[in-house]
């Protein structure tokens, strides 16, 4: 199972990258950012710990190996992130809190939207504390 989804979120990762028109020869790079994202929040699952928790620091690692590879490949580190977080974006769960909405289920949507926009700032502040944490690195070494 966890080859497959390891697999699924390479090819998903990938194919972001390739709408998001990044270099051609950094895709294979994108995609194994966000297999690693991925691996990690699923592992991170199996402890069992809360998703929130596990969204954060997965997209705290994804943003570590995209400053990794933007400075091997000499890429801006967007180009890594933001198709290495696909994997860890909730649509799903977005995606029924508002069809919850058009069934009249607002006990349920409401759940479901407050836990999708949870997991959404949970990828936002990994995101920024690992560029802070990078940016406080850079600025002692100076």
């Amino acid at each position: 199972m966890m080859i497959e989804q390891l697999i699924t979120s390479f090819i998903a990762t990938a194919a972001f990258a390739i709408l998001f028109n990044v270099p051609k020869g950094t895709l294979l790079q994108c995609g194994f950012v966000g297999m690693c994202g991925w691996m990690l929040y699923v592992s991170i699952q199996m402890i069992p710990l809360d998703p929130i928790l596990a969204t954060l620091i997965a997209s705290f690692f994804v943003t570590v190996i995209s400053q990794f590879f933007a400075k091997i490949y000499k890429t801006p580190v967007i180009v890594f992130s933001v198709s290495g977080i696909i994997p860890l974006v909730p649509g799903g769960l977005a995606y029924d809190a508002m069809r919850n909405v058009v069934l009249n289920h607002y006990d349920l949507a409401v759940q479901l939207a407050a836990k999708a926009f949870l997991l959404s700032g949970a990828i936002a502040i990994g995101l920024v504390f690992s560029e802070v944490l990078n940016q406080l690195l850079r600025r002692t070494k100076h």
